[in-house]
C-alpha cells in the first residue's frame, strides 16, 4: 500500500489516494477536499481490472446542500450504469474520469505505457463532475511528450503532465502538483 498527495489548484484543495498496485490492476481508496466550484468533500473507492480498465467507482461528495453518493459501474463489455441506471453516452469507456482527482489519469497512461514509449491515444471517458458527481461523457486525447511527460487534452484544453516511473502524476500544470516525494 502506498498513499500520495497531491495539493489540488483547481479545487483549491488536497487530496489523498491510498494505492495498490499489481500486474495490471489498480485498487485505490482516497479523500479530496476542495473549496471549488463549492465546499466539498469526496471519499471514493476505484477498482479496476486487467489492463487498468475501470471496473467500479463508488464516491460520495458532502456539501451544504447535501450528500450525494454515486456508485459507477463498468461491466467490462464497455458498457456502464450509474447508481444502476445504464449510461448509454458513455459505451465503450474503458476508464472513469473522476474530476479534479489526478490519480485518474494513471489508467489509460499506464495501460498504453505513454510516461514511457511515444505514442499518441484518444479515449471516451465516463467523466464524473464533482462535487455533484454527474457522469458524461468526454473526449480525451493522450499524447507521450518525452520520458515521464504527457499532453493531456479535451476540447479546447491542453495540459503537460509529469509522471512518476510508476505512472502516477507529479505535477498537473494548472490542476494538482503531489507534495510526497515517494
Amino acid at each position: 500500500m502506498r498513499a500520495i498527495t497531491w495539493e489540488v489548484s483547481g479545487s483549491r484543495g488536497f487530496e489523498t489516494a491510498w494505492l495498490q498496485l499489481g500486474e495490471g490492476a489498480l485498487r485505490a481508496r482516497g479523500r479530496a477536499v476542495g473549496t471549488v466550484p463549492e465546499p466539498y468533500w469526496i471519499s471514493y473507492e476505484l477498482e479496476t481490472a486487467e489492463g487498468f480498465v475501470t471496473r467500479r467507482l463508488t464516491a460520495t461528495a458532502e456539501t451544504e446542500a447535501g450528500t450525494r453518493a454515486l456508485d459507477l459501474l463498468h461491466d467490462g463489455q464497455g458498457r456502464w450504469t450509474a447508481n444502476g441506471e445504464p449510461l448509454s453516452d458513455a459505451d465503450g469507456a474503458l476508464d472513469c474520469d473522476l474530476g479534479l482527482c489526478p490519480l485518474t489519469n494513471t489508467m489509460p497512461v499506464l495501460r498504453h505505457g505513454l510516461h514511457r514509449k511515444p505514442g499518441q491515444r484518444e479515449f471516451l471517458m465516463a467523466w464524473v463532475s464533482v462535487p455533484d458527481l454527474t457522469v458524461r461523457p468526454s473526449r480525451q486525447t493522450y499524447t507521450h511528450l518525452g520520458a515521464g511527460r504527457v499532453r493531456f487534452a479535451s476540447g479546447d484544453f491542453r495540459s503537460d503532465l509529469e509522471f512518476d516511473e510508476e505512472g502516477y502524476v507529479v505535477d498537473y500544470p494548472s490542476l494538482a502538483t503531489r507534495l510526497t516525494t515517494r
